[in-house]
């Protein structure tokens, strides 16, 4: 049994060669490697065979198709970078992460080196000796009713989560106003020195800080009360570029619209959806300068609306696309969280996206993200268009 192991090893190391153009290190190998990269490359579904630190060793032409790279770009690096587009270098890729634990898994996520959505089954092969120096990945792209499946489910996990964000906000929002209350009796009614005043002045300033943060949850959670009416959205993408176009010129970022040649309406709440783009714009103008501090001909914020016939579910689409930073595959999942953000510490709350998610799901529609690291940034809102 161990010799014919060692062979099915020889034959994997020989396929190797023969794939690099090599010729076969072993001549009675030869019919064998023929055969077993025949069966590989005969795979429908990208295929990779990876070290345990992430490190691709072999992977079949579907792989090479799907990734729309030769053989040379993608034999010898990083998986991250093949099937995620890369990283950031302060966060770890989770995928590389469970490889060095050599563990078998299935999952469902996107892949945006392959340009769409799979599942990707993990299997670490042993050795006869019990040790594992390599793992075959199987990526299997997702068909239409598994995408909605997966989308239902990250959908009812943030549900969850602006639940338990709301149960937090109302457990804290009744001590801090309490706080605040007593701290400014303390303000009105007593004769203080200039150091009490300062520290009773602190203490509301951060609880009423607090009561913004727990605010916020609750709009995470639930849209508050608004009126909605028929509202075209070119005027709010127009309304909230007038607001923005002089810090917009100050950095040189170019703003290019598409808007479709008539009118149409939806029911919302003019105010919240300007909330959500100037969010959204925001975020694109943080990710222009952070990839070009000066001026770059690729400075450039698309705005498109567009309204999708379709008898059933008719959609309105506006959708905010940079060229800045994009987003590794490793954070896309959480971006909606609340208190997740991108930033470095004190230059974002990690509130903006979360609100955005909830102001759009209050509304019966949906944002959804796609972006690659180092290429672009695409947010995407659908709202029910029917009137």
């Amino acid at each position: 049994m161990r010799t014919m192991n060692m062979k099915t090893n020889e034959d994997i190391c020989c396929s190797s060669e023969v794939a690099r153009g090599r010729n076969c290190c072993n001549p009675h190998k030869r019919c064998h490697t023929s055969t077993w990269e025949q069966l590989f490359n005969a795979i429908q579904d990208p295929v990779l065979v990876v070290r345990p630190d992430g490190i691709i060793i072999e992977a079949n032409d579907a792989t090479l198709h799907a990734a729309q790279k030769s053989r040379k770009e993608v034999v010898g690096q990083g998986i991250c970078k093949i099937v995620h587009g890369g990283k950031w270098p302060h966060i770890k890729c989770p995928l590389e992460e469970f490889l060095k634990t050599c563990t078998p898994k299935v999952e469902d996520t996107r892949l945006p080196g392959f340009f769409g959505e799979y599942s990707v089954t993990i299997s670490p092969v042993k050795e006869m000796d019990g040790k594992i120096d390599k793992i075959m990945l199987i990526a299997r792209e997702l068909t239409s009713d598994e995408i909605q499946k997966v989308d239902s489910i990250r959908t009812a996990k943030l549900a969850a989560i602006g639940e338990l964000a709301a149960g937090v906000a109302h457990e804290v929002n009744n001590p801090i106003t309490g706080i605040i209350n007593f701290a400014q009796i303390l303000l009105d009614n007593y004769d203080l020195d200039p150091a009490g005043i300062t520290i009773v002045q602190k203490i509301i300033d951060e609880g009423d800080r607090i009561a913004s943060i727990t605010h916020n949850l609750l709009s995470f959670a639930r849209a508050d009360g608004c009126e909605r009416e028929p509202v075209n959205p070119v005027e709010v993408v127009k309304e909230c570029l007038t607001l923005v176009q002089h810090q917009l010129k100050m950095d040189g970022i170019m703003v290019v619209t598409e808007y479709p040649p008539n009118d149409s309406f939806i029911i919302a709440d003019f105010g919240q959806l300007q909330q959500v783009l100037l969010n959204l714009i925001s975020n694109s103008r943080y990710a222009l300068n952070a990839r070009y501090p000066g001026t770059d001909p690729q400075k450039i914020i698309k705005i498109s609306c567009l309204k999708k016939e379709d008898k059933e579910h008719p959609v309105y689409r506006l959708i905010v696309k940079d060229y800045g930073t994009g987003l590794p595959q490793s954070i896309l999942e959480r971006i909606f969280e609340p208190f997740f953000t991108t930033k470095p510490p004190g230059e974002g709350t990690g509130l903006g996206l979360s609100i955005s998610y909830g102001i759009i799901k209050d509304h019966g529609g949906d944002l959804h993200v796609n972006s690659i690291l180092d290429k672009f940034t695409e947010m995407i809102i659908e709202l029910p268009s029917k009137i």
